[in-house]
């Protein structure tokens, strides 16, 4: 017969069993739970980058969009020129833009008007307060190449015939 003190050690031995059981066990389940874990971390940080791009890339759009829209008076102006390509060997100087201007004759307001910005920009060129950007300087240069009559002849095409000089007639 079985004695009592046999049934003691196997039943110490089977509780020992059922620990290491249950405690491998746990072991797998959380290295299966932290590999499951990790790859979802892993996608949610894939999914916030591209979430982020997305939004940089609409951001962009929606500026593009707002420049188009707003763009009236800048792109009446610009000229088909390549500015990259073109514009590294060209000179600017203050006392060009001046000269420019009176050559052709005309006042600050309507040389503002043939090279698309404001008459106050053309008065800090020439007082040398500041620079034209890229797409100006491809005006300027665009500019630099026509005569008094082409001058008129562009102001008249954009609906703005040149500035009259001298005294407003008197109010009777």
């Amino acid at each position: 017969m079985v004695t009592l003190k046999f049934v003691e050690e196997h039943q110490h031995i089977m509780a020992n069993l059922a620990l290491v059981l249950k405690d491998e066990i746990r072991r797998l389940a959380r290295k299966e739970v932290r590999s499951q874990i990790n790859s979802t971390a892993k996608a949610i940080s894939r999914y916030r980058h591209d979430i982020a791009t997305l939004k940089k890339q609409l951001q962009a759009q929606d500026k593009k969009i707002a420049s188009l829209e707003n763009g009236g008076r800048k792109s009446a102006a610009a000229t088909d020129v390549d500015e990259s390509d073109e514009l590294d060997g060209i000179r600017f100087s203050a006392r060009s833009v001046r000269a420019q201007r009176t050559r052709l004759g005309l006042s600050a307001n309507d040389y503002s008007k043939l090279i698309g910005v404001t008459p106050l920009t053309i008065y800090n060129w020439e007082s040398g307060k500041s620079r034209p950007r890229a797409a100006q300087l491809a005006n300027l240069v665009a500019v630099r190449g026509i005569g008094k009559r082409e001058a008129l002849a562009k102001l008249e095409e954009m609906g703005t015939p040149k500035s009259k000089r001298g005294r407003r007639p008197a109010a009777k």
